[in-house]
């Protein structure tokens, strides 16, 4: 079948994106706003861009309800800096639970338990329970419609890349011990390396 997206409900077109677009690496975003209360929000719209500079970036999108900006998103607008926590199997739950939608100036670190970990370039503090954190300045936010479905890209400059110890060998990461979670469609996760295989490419 043919599915043209402009003919769709947002929410099916969303549905559509989220079923085929998988699995999907989660950048759980912690933020400061302009009064210093901590926010802590996951995002599934998550990638890289570029090694030189170091680019990663993350969509937010609206409110279902109302278009509005997410707090994350108000927080890096108005003090330029987040941190990218990667998420691993050890702590998911605690993640999930800062999706809920808190008032704007509640702290997901203190609602879920999870521990401040002071940042050594930006103001935002890191997730403790993380093995792995990137320190960003906003390079650039592109905005895409401010109604319900719509969202931003939010892009960052990474200025620190802090590593558990014993993740880190001959310049790599072993993914085995990071033991990273991603997103698939509704209610599902995944542990991407339960299964995984190699291919050598070829030159």
């Amino acid at each position: 079948m043919d599915l043209k997206p402009h003919t769709l409900p947002w929410q099916d077109a969303y549905k559509l994106m989220i079923g085929s677009i998988l699995p999907r690496p989660i950048a759980f975003v912690s933020t400061l706003d302009a009064d210093g209360r901590a926010n802590l929000a996951p995002f599934s719209f998550f990638t890289a861009i570029s090694a030189e500079p170091m680019l990663v970036c993350f969509s937010p999108m609206r409110k279902g309800k109302d278009g509005a900006k997410k707090d994350t998103l108000w927080n890096i607008e108005e003090t330029n800096e987040f941190v990218i926590n990667i998420v691993s199997e050890e702590f998911v739950e605690e993640m999930n639970n800062c999706a809920i939608e808190f008032d704007r100036g509640i702290d997901e670190f203190e609602q879920t338990g999870l521990t401040k970990k002071e940042s050594v370039t930006v103001r935002p503090p890191g997730v403790a329970e993380s093995k792995v954190q990137l320190e960003c300045t906003l390079h650039q936010v592109l905005h895409f419609g401010d109604q319900p479905g719509a969202g931003s890209l939010v892009i960052g400059k990474v200025e620190c890349v802090r590593i558990d110890d014993d993740l880190y060998y001959d310049g790599k990461i072993d993914s085995q011990k990071l033991k990273p979670v991603g997103r698939l469609a509704g209610q599902s996760y995944t542990k991407p390396l339960a299964d995984s295989f190699e291919m050598i490419r070829k030159r």
